[in-house]
C-alpha cells in the first residue's frame, strides 16, 4: 500500500512541477511579447516625433531664426498623383502661413501633366503672393520643367534652372489611334449607337470627320491661348525689370520646343541658373531650408504594406491551396 501511494504521488508530483514550468514559460512569454510590443511603439512614436518635427533633435539654436520654405512638385501632375493640386496648394498654404518663412522656393521636377490641376496651383500661388507680398517665390527647375511644369513655375517671382534643365514645351497634346483600316482588313463592322449627333465624336473605330478635327483643334488652341497668357503674365514684370520684355513675342517660344536651362535663360524663360540651396543662401538670405511638401505619413505607408503583405500572403495561400485540392 505504501508503495502504490508513493507511487501516485510522484506522479502528482512530475504533474505539478510541469504545469508549474508551464505556466512560468508562459508567463516568461508573455513578459517578453509585452516588452517587445513596448519597444515598438517607443520607436513608432520616435519616429512619428521626428517626422513631424524634424528640428526636434537640433536643438534651440536656430530658435527665432527665418527660414526658406520648400515645396516640392514632382513627378506627373494629375488629381490622383503626389503633385496634384490638393497637395502642392496646401503645402503652399502650409509655407506661407509660417511666421518664420523669409522666402519660399517651388521645387519642379515635372513633365507636366493636367492642365487643370496646374491651373489651380498657378492661381493660388499668385493669391498667396497677393495675401502674402513680403514672401517672394522663387521656381527652381531640376531635371524637367516642361508643359504643366512650366506652367506652375510661371507663377512664381523668378525662374531658375541648371544650364542641363530640359525646359518648355509650353503648347498642348491631345493623342490617339484610328482603326478603321485594321478594321476593313480583319472584316470587323462597327456598330455605334448614340443619343446626340455629336456623341461618337473622335470615335478611334470610325473614319475620322473633318468638323470633329475642325472643332478639336479649336478646343486645343483655346487651352493653348490659356497657356501662352498664363505664361506672358507671369514673366512680365520680370522680364520688364531686366529690360527684355520682347523676348515674349518670340513665337517659338510657345511651339511646344524645349530648351536647356542655358538656351532658356536667353530665351526669357528662365532668370538665372542656381539651385535651391544658392537661392536659400544668396537670394532669401535664410540658408536654413525647411520643407513643407506633403507626404504621406508613416502611418499611411505602414497601412499600405501591411496590406500588401497580406494580399501577398493571402494570394499565396490562395494559390497553395488552390494546388492541394488539385
Amino acid at each position: 500500500m505504501s508503495e502504490t501511494k508513493l507511487d501516485e504521488n510522484w506522479e502528482r508530483d512530475i504533474l505539478r512541477d510541469l504545469a508549474f514550468a508551464t505556466i512560468t514559460e508562459q508567463r516568461r512569454a508573455r513578459r517578453w511579447r509585452i516588452f517587445f510590443i513596448l519597444l515598438f511603439f517607443i520607436y513608432l512614436f520616435v519616429t512619428l516625433l521626428i517626422f513631424v518635427e524634424p528640428d526636434w533633435l537640433s536643438g534651440d539654436e536656430d530658435a527665432g531664426k527665418k527660414h526658406t520654405a520648400l515645396v516640392e512638385v514632382q513627378g506627373i501632375i494629375a488629381a490622383d498623383t503626389q503633385a496634384s493640386a490638393d497637395k502642392i496648394v496646401t503645402s503652399l498654404r502650409r509655407a506661407f502661413k509660417d511666421e518664420k518663412t523669409a522666402g519660399v522656393i517651388i521645387r519642379i521636377n515635372s513633365p507636366g501633366g493636367s492642365p487643370v490641376q496646374a491651373g489651380y496651383i498657378n492661381d493660388e500661388i499668385k493669391r498667396l503672393r497677393e495675401k502674402y507680398p513680403n514672401i517672394p517665390v522663387y521656381a527652381v527647375a531640376t531635371d524637367m520643367c516642361t508643359s504643366g511644369g512650366y506652367y506652375i513655375a510661371a507663377a512664381a517671382d523668378e525662374i531658375y534652372a541648371d544650364k542641363a534643365t530640359i525646359i518648355g514645351s509650353i503648347g498642348v497634346l491631345m493623342d490617339g489611334f484610328g482603326f478603321v483600316g485594321a478594321m476593313e482588313k480583319l472584316g470587323v463592322e462597327r456598330r455605334l449607337l448614340t443619343a446626340g449627333e455629336n456623341k461618337g465624336f473622335l470615335d478611334p473605330f470610325s473614319p475620322m470627320k473633318e468638323e470633329d478635327l475642325a472643332h478639336i483643334k479649336n478646343v486645343l488652341k483655346d487651352v493653348h491661348d490659356q497657356f501662352v497668357t498664363v505664361v506672358k503674365q507671369g514673366r512680365e514684370k520680370s522680364l520688364t525689370e531686366k529690360g527684355k520684355l520682347e523676348l515674349l513675342d518670340n513665337p517659338e517660344l510657345f511651339s511646344g520646343l524645349l530648351w536647356t536651362g542655358e538656351q532658356a535663360m536667353e530665351l526669357g524663360l528662365v532668370d538665372a541658373l542656381g539651385s535651391s540651396s544658392y537661392i536659400a543662401r544668396e537670394i532669401i538670405k535664410a540658408e536654413k531650408i525647411k520643407d513643407f511638401t506633403s507626404k504621406q505619413n508613416y502611418l499611411d505607408r505602414f497601412a499600405e504594406r501591411l496590406g500588401a503583405t497580406m494580399a501577398k500572403t493571402l494570394a499565396q495561400q490562395l494559390k497553395l491551396n488552390s494546388a492541394t485540392l488539385q
